[in-house]
């Protein structure tokens, strides 16, 4: 069930969807849809246009294990409504879960959402749930989707309560970048509510039903991008608050006091951000309403975004640590351990005490014994002593020589190690802040196989700064143990890479990049990157920071070769 619930497709969830200026069907009795009048959307459009007059067929009579295309194996239903079903299936032929969304060929919204689907599946932005096919087979039209079982639905989220500044943030310049992206591609959510929104393992936020789930309600916009920008407004202010910034409940959120109008998160609960408070006024104020310090409304999610990039980012608060328990100190003698006995009612037995130590005829001669030995010891380091120092006044040192101290060799020792080769023990991807974690993890053996024809290489990203997904992604060195690391030589193929040496002493790699000490930075085809200071460890960080434009359109990191000095 928790797979279910964080990855099935949600077009069959209506509520809230009355405040948003695009209005999706509601799902009567008998499990039909009627439209919706609403701002922004006609009876018409929200049927679908000219086809909303036809009758809507039955959806497609399949049960779980037909197969779709001799590859698609359907698992389990997870809405039947409006004529179309979805599911989750497997792709036999990759091995991997799948989602589809199934309807009839003859159904009146078939056609339009063959086209949204191929729209989506033409962006190809890893911040968006990928369309993988678009098919109309015999008397079926189906579209298979990315399934991600380890991703939470941000419904799911806002259920434990409101989030921490620093998540909000993040939630509202993510979506609004990723949609900003979307509409210049001319395509439109119209849906996006919380069951659109996932949040990944590896805290990167992922729209699903990109144009799709529009296309299979029939839902239409006079202005797309306000509609879409309002519903980002709507997320940010339930996450600020714990609250739908209507009057209506919705997802498990309650709605707003009726006819006080919309109030700012920052007078619905305290302790809200001022900055991301505003932002969510910004975008979810219309026809003529401004925010609480009178900006102007934000009318598109391009604005929504740079109006995030002007705030001062928010960091993440401080981890806590919780202080361990006192010590207790326990009176077993008797048997409780430092809790109350579990027998108030009876007397506890008196306990007999000891015989104070050493006072019998044996602790007497016993005492005797270790004084004599104690005074024979001392005599005895005595003469020793100064027979040593006799010894020194016969045999002088010679002051033309001087002794050499374990520090001296030491220093002497690191000074002849210096600048020879250090063997890299193994080598790994780095990329903790990418949607799966990975980069390429088959080819990473090619950057210290001493062989420069041969590379690691990353994705391929639409901008030199990773698609403004994440601040980079890298190869960590493992030398087997701490060592001082003096130089290291980085050769890239394809172009100027910039590139950080960042290191650590500690016995595991670190889960994110902060975990590590940058120490050099620099750029080129051919890097030396050499500390100002002397620099111990045991694991080394080549970190990509901005990459070049490769030969198929993309910017694409390629490390061929690596070399570490002490």
């Amino acid at each position: 069930m928790a797979e279910r619930s964080t990855a099935a497709v949600d077009v069959a969830d209506n509520s809230g969807d009355e405040p948003l200026t695009a209005k999706a069907d509601e799902a009567t009795t008998d499990g039909t849809a009627e439209p919706q009048d609403a701002a922004g959307v006609s009876p018409k459009d929200a049927a679908g246009g000219p086809e909303g007059s036809r009758a809507i067929p039955p959806a497609p009579d399949v049960h779980s294990g037909h197969k779709l295309a001799g590859r698609y194996r359907l698992e389990e239903c997870v809405t039947r409504l409006d004529g179309f079903s979805s599911w989750r299936a497997v792709d036999e032929k990759l091995r991997r879960a799948v989602g589809v969304h199934l309807l009839p060929a003859d159904h009146p919204r078939a056609r339009s959402v063959l086209a949204a689907a191929r729209s989506s599946a033409l962006l190809g932005d890893p911040r968006f749930v990928q369309v993988l096919d678009a098919v109309e087979e015999d008397d079926l039209v189906y579209v298979v989707h990315e399934w991600l079982p380890d991703a939470t639905e941000l419904t799911a989220l806002l259920a434990s309560g409101p989030m921490e500044a620093h998540d909000a943030y993040q939630l509202v310049s993510q979506i609004s970048q990723a949609m900003a992206a979307a509409h210049r591609e001319g395509l439109a959510h119209l849906r996006l509510t919380p069951g659109a929104v996932l949040r990944s393992s590896t805290g990167q936020y992922r729209i699903r039903g990109l144009a799709v789930n529009a296309a299979l309600r029939g839902v239409t916009a006079e202005r797309p991008l306000r509609t879409d920008t309002e519903a980002i407004g709507a997320l940010l202010y339930a996450a600020l608050t714990h609250r739908w910034p209507y009057e209506n409940d919705a997802y498990g959120l309650s709605g707003l006091p009726k006819g006080v109008g919309l109030i700012a998160p920052d007078q619905v609960r305290a302790g809200v951000h001022r900055g991301l408070s505003e932002i969510a006024m910004r975008a979810l104020a219309n026809d003529g309403a401004t925010a609480s310090r009178q900006e102007q409304p934000c009318t598109t999610p391009d604005e929504l975004a740079k109006a995030v990039a002007a705030m001062p980012r928010i960091l993440p608060p401080e981890p806590t640590f919780t202080a361990p328990p006192e010590y207790q100190r326990t009176t077993y003698q008797q048997g409780t351990y430092g809790r109350p006995s579990s027998r108030p009612n009876h007397a506890t037995q008196p306990v007999m005490a000891p015989p104070p130590p050493l006072q019998s005829r044996t602790g007497r001669a016993l005492k005797w014994a270790v004084s004599a030995l104690l005074i024979a010891a001392l005599g005895l380091g005595s003469w020793q002593l100064a027979e040593t120092v006799l010894d020194r006044g016969k045999d002088p040192v010679d002051p033309g020589t001087s002794q050499t101290t374990p520090d001296d060799d030491d220093k002497k020792n690191e000074a002849n190690e210096t600048g020879k080769p250090i063997a890299i023990a193994g080598a790994r991807d780095y990329d903790p802040l990418g949607a799966d974690g990975s980069e390429k993890p088959a080819a990473i053996k090619n950057v210290h196989d001493g062989d420069t024809t041969t590379f690691w290489h990353t994705d391929g990203y639409f901008s030199a700064d990773f698609g403004r997904l994440k601040e980079g992604v890298g190869v960590v060195l493992d030398l087997g143990k701490v060592q001082q690391v003096g130089t290291v030589d980085v050769s890239f193929l394809g172009g100027t890479t910039s590139v950080e040496l960042r290191t650590t002493e500690s016995s595991s790699v670190p889960a994110l990049p902060g975990g590590f000490t940058k120490v050099a930075d620099g750029s080129g085809t051919k890097v030396s990157l050499k500390p100002d200071e002397p620099v111990k460890a045991r694991y080394v960080l080549v970190w990509l920071t901005n990459l070049p434009l490769s030969d198929d359109g993309r910017f694409r990191g390629k490390v061929s070769d690596i070399k570490i000095t002490s």
